[in-house]
Parts: C-alpha cells; sequence; structure tokens
C-alpha cells in the first residue's frame, strides 16, 4: 500500500493508497493520531478507495502544542483540508472517531459528502459535558466562575467549551451514515444514538458488549468486518 507523508498548510498528514478520483478523510479522536487510518486504509483501498489522515491539534507530530485541541481551533483547519481536498479528488467520503466524527460534522454540514462513517461518535457535546460536571459534582455556576475545572477522569471542564457546545448544536447532516457503537460506550448515551439515527436516517450498528473505544481483538474484528460491510455498500 502506497503511503506519503506530507503537509497541508502545515498540518502534517498521510495519503495512502494508489491515485484514484475518490479519497475517505479519516479523523482520529482524542488521544488519536494519523497513523491508526492504516488499519481502515488497508480495507479501503481494496476498494479503491485512498485515504487522507492528519493530526489535529495537541496530537501527533502536533503533541507540543497547547490549548488549541477545541472545535474553534479544530473546525477552521478541517475547513482548510476540505479545500485541499476538493481540489485534488471527485468523490469524497468521511471516516471519523470519537469527537472526530463532532468535529466533521460540525465543520462538513454543508458538504456534498458521499458518506459517512463513524465510530462511537460523539453526537451530543453539550449532552457529554452535562453528563461529565454531574460526576464531577459541578454546576454551571461554579463553572461559569471559576472558567476551567480539572477532574479526577483526567479532562478539564471549560465554560468556553460549554458555551460553544450550546451554541453549536448538530442540526443539520444530510450524509449517508453508518455508525458502530459499543453498548458500553462510557461518553454517549445509547439514547442519544437512537434519537441521532433517527432524526437524520442513519444506520446503526450496535456491537452490545462493545465500548467506546474498540481496542480488542474482537472488537477490532467486529470493527474489520463492519468496516468492509459499510465500504461495499
Amino acid at each position: 500500500m502506497e503511503k506519503k507523508y506530507f503537509q497541508i498548510q502545515g498540518i502534517p498528514a498521510i495519503l495512502w493508497g494508489s491515485r484514484s478520483n475518490k479519497v475517505y478523510l479519516y479523523i482520529h479522536g482524542q488521544a488519536g493520531r494519523k497513523e491508526e487510518a492504516e488499519a481502515f486504509a488497508r480495507i479501503a483501498c481494496r476498494y479503491a478507495w485512498q485515504v487522507l489522515s492528519i493530526d489535529l491539534p495537541e496530537h501527533g507530530e502536533r503533541k507540543g502544542e497547547a490549548n488549541s485541541f477545541d472545535p474553534w481551533h479544530v473546525v477552521p483547519e478541517l475547513l482548510q483540508v476540505m479545500d485541499y481536498i476538493k481540489g485534488q479528488w471527485t468523490q469524497i467520503s468521511l471516516f471519523a472517531n470519537s469527537i472526530g466524527a463532532w468535529f466533521g460534522m460540525l465543520s462538513f454540514e454543508n458538504e456534498p459528502l458521499e458518506k459517512s462513517i463513524f465510530i462511537s461518535p460523539i453526537l451530543d457535546m453539550k449532552q457529554l459535558i452535562s453528563n461529565m460536571m454531574l460526576r464531577a459534582n459541578v454546576s454551571e455556576t461554579q463553572l461559569e466562575r471559576e472558567r476551567t475545572i480539572p477532574t479526577s477522569s483526567g479532562q478539564t471542564l471549560s465554560w468556553e467549551y460549554l458555551l460553544y457546545a450550546h451554541e453549536h448544536p448538530i442540526t443539520k447532516w444530510k450524509v449517508p451514515t453508518e455508525i458502530l457503537y459499543g453498548g458500553q460506550d462510557e461518553l454517549t448515551d445509547r439514547s442519544v444514538v437512537e434519537e441521532f439515527v433517527q432524526r437524520f436516517y442513519c444506520n446503526l450498528t450496535v456491537m452490545e458488549d462493545g465500548e467506546h473505544w474498540f481496542h480488542t481483538p474482537e472488537q477490532l474484528d467486529i470493527l474489520d468486518t463492519w468496516t468492509e460491510t459499510c465500504l461495499q455498500k
């Protein structure tokens, strides 16, 4: 499988596969990096797709950056990447993991993408932050006063982030979408996924004993089989 490292306006990227007129943009989740796209690319390239993966702020080659893994930094970058993609390919699809799916939907709601494939997507950031605040016993008043509050889970609650989530709900998504969801997902409630699927006419596959992070051999086998099925449609 061909692999090319390069940059898109300073954003580290990898292009996987032989030249084609169709491409998947791969957006990783928190703690991910562009190299993790290899497993997906090995499948997608067999169906004549190329895969373009990038490092989001504070990840991969960009770990030295600070305070930039947030939508007001990520969305403009993804729009730059999409502009580049539209100059190179005619058929464009999206593969995204976890918060990468939320970033992708914020960025591309008006793009005529062919398909999107989401693994454990974050679909309602306001609900996720509210759950984090509840577990940390933090009120909105307290968060507004202190602006940022570290939690025992390692995540930091941010008043600015909460406001952004309130002001930018996902209200439009017309892209044909496949979702793989773990029944034991600790970040996104099943009711949120089911409501999203009904609202935007997505196809949902549930691995009942799957978690938010698909990482065990059994989970990865399910993921690969499901991915192949999605690409055959």
